[in-house]
């Protein structure tokens, strides 16, 4: 089983590897180049991530928190670099984010299965909006919080996202109305925890968080929707769904 999901993973980079190949022959050198170290760069955390999952789930674990304490660090500093302005916000989207962080070093602890389900569902959602809504996208969905989202986009990387949940349902033993509708969670979530932390540069007037990662404008530009998905997981096991 984990052999066909690693090749269907494989299988999904070529598409997204295509997908780019034909955004970066209407883009400047710069901005091609930068493609390029965010398709490589977003291969070495998708690999990282998943051996940590399949073959460690301590290591995942380890890995959960440095996502949450390397995201705590960058929106604590960006707080900090604004001169400390907006404290009612930044203390109603820490204890947003903080709550968030909470499900997801719950989720952290699931089932291998679930975990490895969600995973690639939310970096599914993630890679195909972007690549869509660069070959397709025409309407922001709200440009005033982040211009590069469009409804193209959204409606691409949810479509592929929740269909693949389909090819993937064997690793939680659903049934197809269960796969669906889980992964439509899984979807509004990531896509919450995606715009969420979108706000958040915007009311701090700064388009990336730092160069941490090549390409991504931030840690938390990567795990955004990963926390947000995982945090979904949590909430149905809390709810016992």
């Amino acid at each position: 089983m984990i052999l066909t999901i690693y090749i269907i993973i494989l299988a999904y980079f070529v598409l997204g590897a295509v997908g780019f190949f034909f955004i970066n022959r209407k883009k400047d050198p710069l901005t091609a180049r930068e493609n390029r170290n965010k398709f490589i760069t977003y291969f070495i955390i998708i690999h990282i991530l998943f051996l940590g999952i399949v073959f460690n789930p301590v290591g995942f674990k380890i890995l959960g928190m440095v996502i949450i304490l390397v995201g705590l660090w960058e929106i604590i500093n960006l707080f900090r670099q604004s001169g400390y302005a907006g404290k009612g916000f930044f203390g109603l989207f820490l204890l947003i984010f903080l709550i968030f962080c909470t499900g997801f070093f719950r989720f952290s602890n699931a089932d291998q299965g679930l975990i490895l389900f969600t995973f690639l569902l939310v970096s599914i959602f993630d890679a195909f909006s972007q690549i869509i809504g660069q070959l397709l996208g025409k309407q922001k969905i709200s440009p005033s919080i982040s211009p590069g989202k469009t409804t193209e986009g959204f409606i691409g990387g949810t479509l592929i996202a929740i269909a693949s949940s389909l090819l993937l349902r064997g690793l939680i033993d659903a049934r197809i109305t269960e796969a669906l509708l889980i992964s439509t969670g899984i979807v509004i979530f990531a896509f919450i925890g995606d715009m969420g932390i979108s706000l958040y540069k915007r009311k701090y007037r700064v388009k990336d968080f730092g160069n941490l990662l090549p390409g991504h404008g931030g840690f938390m530009d990567r795990f955004d929707s990963l926390i947000a998905g995982g945090a979904f997981i949590a909430l149905l096991e809390l709810l016992g769904a």
